[in-house]
């Protein structure tokens, strides 16, 4: 029998589990912070958070002697990771511009719809075979954009960019293994050469608010890069030692604290159509997640009834 790790005893799980929280608590007060530097546009908060990330980013690994270029196989790996980059790149604007621009609520439904979006992605470039259950779910997402159509007289197009980016991003990831921090770093190489282009143009032009708002604004831009590392080292190490199905439920954290936010502290109206809409995703949610718990149980009690082999 294999000596227990960090994944498996009761320290590494709470670890684990605090890691995990602490990422998506992070990532749920995402609507609190950006809207502190609305003074500058969306496209300039993107384009210091792109650049400034990287920066934290080079800076974690030189400090933990990680090489970010370790890992990578080939020009195809380069390339998807870049290919990453520019969307993440995507996400991160749109959701910047959603919740500065009174769209919590629909930032907040993008990433409940990921987790269905990305079983769709997985049957369309996967291959994969959903359960009706899950098909279940992906009519009541599906459903739910309806509702919410039309109820606000147009589709949801902030929650669906980020959803649709969000779950091409995980899809193209799937296919590199690296390290959350590398990969980090090597997904901003390209796109900071454009964003630090848009800067300097943006300076040039006398347009920018990097230093015309004094150093509280100066550094909340900056900060946005340290906001954006730290909660990805959390996942990285909540991802180590968590089953995937305590991390797959951890993930509503986030979009439920956005929802709260966007609701109770913007003041964002939920009309009756827009509960109907939720609550079909809700219940999607619901669906999915049961089955995925049934799933893992059912796996785990496989594991436990097979015998233990030398060297397993």
């Amino acid at each position: 029998m294999p000596e227990p790790t960090a994944t498996t005893t009761r320290p590494g799980l709470q670890r684990g589990l605090l890691s995990g929280l602490g990422a998506y608590l992070l990532w749920g007060f995402f609507p609190l912070y950006w809207p502190l530097l609305s003074r500058a546009g969306a496209m300039e908060i993107l384009a210091q958070r792109i650049v400034w990330s990287l920066v934290f980013g080079l800076l974690g690994c030189l400090l933990l002697r990680r090489r970010f270029w370790q890992g990578l196989d080939g020009r195809r790996a380069w390339m998807t990771l870049l290919g990453a980059g520019a969307l993440v790149s995507v996400n991160w604007g749109t959701y910047i511009w959603a919740v500065n621009n009174g769209h919590v609520l629909d930032a907040a439904l993008g990433y409940y719809i990921n987790p269905i979006l990305s079983i769709l992605l997985g049957v369309v470039f996967l291959h994969e075979r959903l359960s009706r259950l899950q098909w279940l779910a992906v009519g009541l997402a599906a459903s739910a954009v309806v509702v919410l159509t039309v109820e606000v007289g147009g589709l949801p197009w902030a929650a669906l960019v980020l959803s649709v980016s969000f779950g091409l991003y995980g899809l193209l990831k799937k296919g590199v293994r690296i390290d959350a921090l590398s990969g980090m770093v090597v997904e901003g190489l390209g796109i900071s050469v454009v964003a630090l282009a848009f800067l300097i143009r943006l300076q040039a032009s006398g347009r920018s608010t990097f230093t015309a708002y004094g150093p509280l604004h100066t550094g909340l831009l900056v900060t946005g890069g340290l906001v954006t590392l730290v909660p990805l080292l959390f996942f990285a190490d909540a991802a180590q030692r968590l089953p995937l199905t305590t991390l797959g439920l951890l993930q509503y954290v986030a979009p439920t604290m956005q929802f709260l936010i966007g609701w109770l502290v913007r003041g964002e109206v939920m009309s009756p159509g827009r509960w109907a809409g939720f609550l079909l995703v809700w219940i999607s949610i619901a669906i999915v997640s049961a089955e995925a718990l049934v799933a893992w149980r059912r796996l785990d009690r496989v594991g436990r009834r097979r015998p233990t082999t030398i060297g397993s």
